[in-house]
């Protein structure tokens, strides 16, 4: 298995999981300083992971690329849609929606990434994959018609849709520089997005919570949060923006588990007909197999990997042979075939190539 798959899993796991909680804890605090304190436990949790990293015995080559400058716009336009905007409206929406159905519903998480990727940033996708993200929309609009009575606005799934959307947007612009180092990616947006949304929770009055609640939101938001956009970063590299999406759609899953098992509820049948449309979607897209002759066009660039079939390169430093490692280095044409996803290495088009191996 690809270990991107795996790596996307783990993501899932643990921010799905992060959602009941947050349910649990937005009774006892405003939205707006839940989700500070959330994206601060990440930052804070990140940092020192960092920190300990630095002083650890020095190793090298070093096994991860630092950010660069081009980097930041990317990665500005990702903490501000992803980091401040998306949990705001995802923890407004969680006071109008019972936690299962909001825990289901952040499956439209996978739908807003994907088509942003498909349609805006032209990633390839087949007609097995637009089913699966058709069956997960269909999930979608069966939550949101329970949520709805009558011809009342459903607020609080547009609330949460509007978060989904805005992490669609983060998504694609976090890939464009998953190349870098995942703990230094997820611990700036941590820090910046926990700093600007506790600024706008005390601009409106908002007050810290206990000590323990403090506590509490830290932990909950470094490993539904921190450790859980590592992940997703990690998985981005090796599958692209739309795949990690689709696997990633596990996550409202197991927070809907485990909403129903500490809070008791008792969901309508339009509960279990959304899950087992979104089931149906994820099963076609973990099933997907891509496989096609495709050119590697020459291009230079830095970050984590192993010495395999698209780094047969040589060195311009003393090297020991330890792997993996990060340093600048070229890749030089290629045109192949073997099974893959669109990672950091095949993001091409689907031009057919001739013979002589040329689009």
């Amino acid at each position: 298995m690809n270990k991107g798959i795996l790596y996307a899993i783990a993501a899932a796991a643990l921010f799905g999981a992060s959602t009941p909680f947050a349910k649990l804890l937005v009774g006892d605090m405003p939205p707006v300083m839940l989700a500070g304190l959330l994206y601060a436990g990440s930052g804070l949790g990140l940092s020192l992971w960092m920190i300990f990293r630095r002083l650890a015995p020095a190793q090298a080559p070093k096994a991860e690329a630092m950010l660069t400058r081009k980097d930041w716009p990317w990665l500005s336009g990702a903490i501000l849609s992803g980091g401040i905007i998306a949990p705001i409206l995802l923890m407004f929406g969680l006071t109008y929606t019972p936690a299962s159905s909001a825990s289901l519903l952040l499956n439209l998480e996978g739908v807003a990434t994907s088509m942003l990727a498909w349609f805006v940033f032209k990633e390839n996708f087949d007609r097995r994959i637009f089913i699966g993200m058709l069956l997960i929309i269909a999930g979608g609009v069966a939550l949101s018609w329970q949520e709805a009575n009558g011809l009342r606005l459903p607020i609080g799934s547009l609330l949460v849709a509007g978060a989904c959307f805005c992490w669609g947007i983060d998504n694609n612009l976090t890939r464009k520089v998953s190349a870098s180092d995942p703990v230094q990616i997820a611990g700036i947006k941590g820090l910046v997005a926990g700093i600007v949304n506790l600024s706008i929770g005390l601009a409106l009055g908002n007050r810290f919570p206990a000590v323990s609640l403090l506590a509490q939101a830290g932990l909950l938001g470094f490993l539904g949060y921190g450790l859980s956009l590592v992940m997703f970063v990690l998985a981005l590299r090796h599958l692209g923006t739309a795949r990690t999406g689709a696997y990633f759609s596990l996550a409202p899953f197991v927070g809907a588990a485990i909403s129903l098992l500490l809070m008791q509820e008792s969901p309508a049948i339009t509960f279990w007909l959304a899950g087992t449309l979104m089931a149906g979607g994820i099963w076609l897209h973990l099933t997907e197999r891509h496989e096609h002759l495709h050119r590697h066009e020459a291009m230079e660039h830095d970050h984590k990997h192993f010495h395999d079939a698209h780094h047969q390169h040589k060195h311009d430093f003393e090297w020991d042979g330890t792997e993996p490692h990060s340093h600048p280095h070229a890749h030089e044409p290629m045109t192949h075939s073997h099974t893959h996803y669109p990672d950091i290495h095949h993001r091409h088009g689907h031009i057919p190539i001739s013979s002589s191996g040329k689009h």
